[in-house]
């Protein structure tokens, strides 16, 4: 896709929020710094609370204060921010607005487009984006996006229901459904290195591959989030939406061409042919499991239950994982195991392809050490592919051991890495909706994940049942190991 520099007004609900000054003014900033943004832009801040502009500037400042570029002045930056105090529930301020934004597209030469940004709870969603159809907000000369971050709804109804009101406003090409681990460069990565080389691709199928597996881990508990982290779970949190996501790049079909709607008709095929699941066999596939007290690098920790706005004998599930079967012609029979959850051993992020042993290796001799060819895709920490291969021992005698290959991407590439959110916006503001979740897609995995939600809702859990700072309950190893695999915990 050509893109040039886009102007637009970009109007951020929930402007003095948490994710508002660590996300996106940041991200906004490196844009404008890379020359991604030009100067016909402007930001209109709107929130509850009553500020002067002078106020939302400072706030802003505050939070690229990190970023020491001499070229790049702050205050110009700044001045392109501007404070707009606002109620949802009253549509005279939406009249307010829209006179607002008229004036300040006018000032910067911004060409009539308008993105709208909802960083804030997702029941206002679905009512502020009928006002701004009703009051005439998107009756603009340019384009009109809508952008909205996750949940996309609790489960299936809900989700349906959010995508009727939203849908009643925006067309699908104009709704722009952010999950910030699509933006990841490693993740974006995973069509990369399927599709344009060929060493892989001919043996991505069930003929050459053993199993997929998906890590995401944390360190932290759920620390000041527990209330709403207990209304929530691992599966909705993460399940859902980032690991759902990554399954679907890694499993989907060659496209057409890397054209937005190509790519994720091909996503929504493998959420479609993921084999179903119901309240009894649920537990043959998945773990569920919740932290206890422990260690955490040498100080001792709480428990999930002890944390602030946590029931004492909550159900909730803090860890989870699974085994997903994709039953097509291309997987069928590869098993592709997740796992995630927090107070875990380490942070990462990694995908591990295992790879089949040959039928007959002929170095399987006494001596020898032949491990299984993996590809490992490391989304974060520490971002880098690595593939693991067999090679000659430096001896006399013609014996073999593991060795790695290792692209090092912080080592390599001496530009900085983009911010999945600065990636995510820089496409918002050209038109390129590949990285971001359709409406389909969102309504399959929702279908998928309710009936684990069923099954688990309907069972009281014997939690907790793993310490803190361990890599989750006993059942999850159990899990693979039935199948005659384990976890790669590779450091």
């Amino acid at each position: 896709m050509t893109r040039n520099t886009p102007k637009a007004i970009i109007v951020i609900f929930g402007a003095t929020g948490d994710l508002a000054n660590r996300k996106l003014y940041p991200s906004l900033y490196r844009l404008y710094r890379n020359g991604k943004l030009s100067g016909n832009f402007a930001v209109v801040g709107v929130a509850r609370r009553p500020l002067t502009n002078e106020e939302f500037r400072n706030n802003v400042k505050d939070s690229i204060a990190v970023f020491k570029d001499d070229l790049i002045d702050h205050e110009e930056f700044a001045s392109h921010f501007h404070y707009n105090p606002f109620d949802a529930q009253h549509l005279s301020h939406y009249h307010d607005l829209d006179a607002f934004i008229t004036k300040l597209d006018k000032i910067h030469d911004a060409g009539g487009n308008r993105l709208f940004y909802m960083a804030m709870a997702p029941n206002f969603f679905g009512p502020i984006a009928a006002n701004l159809k009703s009051q005439g907000l998107t009756d603009n000369k340019g384009w009109s996006r809508l952008v909205i971050e996750k949940p996309f709804g609790r489960n299936f109804d809900t989700a349906q229901q959010l995508n009727e009101q939203i849908g009643q406003t925006f067309s699908e090409e104009q709704i722009y459904r952010i999950d910030h681990y699509l933006g990841k460069q490693m993740i974006q990565n995973i069509e990369i290195v399927r599709f344009a080389n060929a060493m892989f691709e001919p043996l991505w199928n069930n003929q050459y591959i053993a199993n997929v597996q998906i890590t995401s881990s944390e360190i932290l508990g759920v620390e000041e989030r527990g209330r709403y982290y207990d209304e929530s779970g691992a599966l909705r949190d993460m399940v859902q939406n980032h690991i759902l996501q990554m399954i679907s790049l890694l499993a989907m079909e060659p496209p057409a061409k890397l054209h937005p709607d190509e790519v994720r008709y091909e996503k929504a095929k493998v959420l479609r042919s993921l084999r179903p699941l119901d309240e009894s066999n649920v537990d043959q596939y998945f773990v569920r499991g919740q932290y206890g007290d422990g260690k955490m690098n040498g100080v001792q920790v709480d428990s999930y239950r002890s944390s602030n706005g946590v029931a004492e004998n909550s159900n909730t599930e803090t860890f989870v994982a699974g085994k997903f079967m994709i039953d097509n012609f291309r997987w069928a029979g590869v098993p592709f195991y997740i796992r995630t959850g927090k107070r875990m051993a380490k942070k990462s992020t990694e995908i591990v392809v295992q790879f089949k042993d040959l039928p007959i290796n002929l170095y399987k001799d006494k001596g020898n050490v032949i491990d299984p060819n993996l590809l490992v895709i490391r989304v974060q920490p520490d971002e880098g592919i690595t593939m693991h291969l067999n090679a000659k021992k430096t001896d006399y005698e013609t014996l073999s051991t593991p060795i790695t290959m290792h692209y090092d991407k912080s080592i390599a590439e001496e530009v900085e890495s983009p911010e999945a959110y600065e990636v995510l916006l820089n496409d918002c503001l050209n038109g390129d909706s590949t990285s971001f979740v359709h409406s389909e897609e969102v309504s399959l995995s929702w279908n998928f994940v309710d009936q684990i939600s069923k099954a688990w809702a309907a069972k009281k859990a014997d939690f907790p049942n793993y310490a803190s700072g361990t890599n989750g309950p006993k059942a999850a190893d159990e899990l693979l190991a039935a199948d005659g695999f384990h976890w790669w915990d590779i450091d």
